[in-house]
């Protein structure tokens, strides 16, 4: 079991490292005109299936968020014949592209965070 837990994160970590570099240096869209950080990948314990979660750089836009999803989705053809040519597995997993907020909503936090001590400050 414990064999099978670490197994899963090491490919899904070099799955993380693959998938930023082939979506930063080899996807040729000019539509994809932003810093696409790929923040976490989960597989499935068969490793069939992979959940890539993305975060979109200096772009909240809920367009262009839904627009970059569906073209990293047609991409994935592609994506998938690079990646088994860079790591060596018996099924390249499926991707499933998602984006994550969890990046924004930590620096909407902490600016209310840092404006409530300023205030508090402000009172003293």
């Amino acid at each position: 079991m414990l064999q099978e837990v670490s197994r899963t994160f090491r490919v899904s970590q070099e799955l993380k490292k693959e998938l930023s570099l082939i979506i930063q240096y080899s996807l040729r869209d000019p539509r994809l005109n932003t810093m696409i950080t790929v923040s976490e990948v989960l597989l499935s314990p068969d490793l069939s299936y992979a959940k890539i979660f993305i975060t979109l750089l200096n772009n909240q836009d809920t367009f262009f968020i839904k627009e970059t999803i569906k073209i990293l989705k047609n991409a994935t053809g592609f994506i998938r014949t690079l990646l088994s040519k860079k790591i060596k597995l018996r099924i390249i997993p499926k991707l499933f592209f998602i984006y994550d907020n969890s990046f924004i909503e930590g620096i909407r936090i902490s600016n209310i965070i840092s404006h409530v001590i300023k205030k508090e400050k402000k009172l003293s």
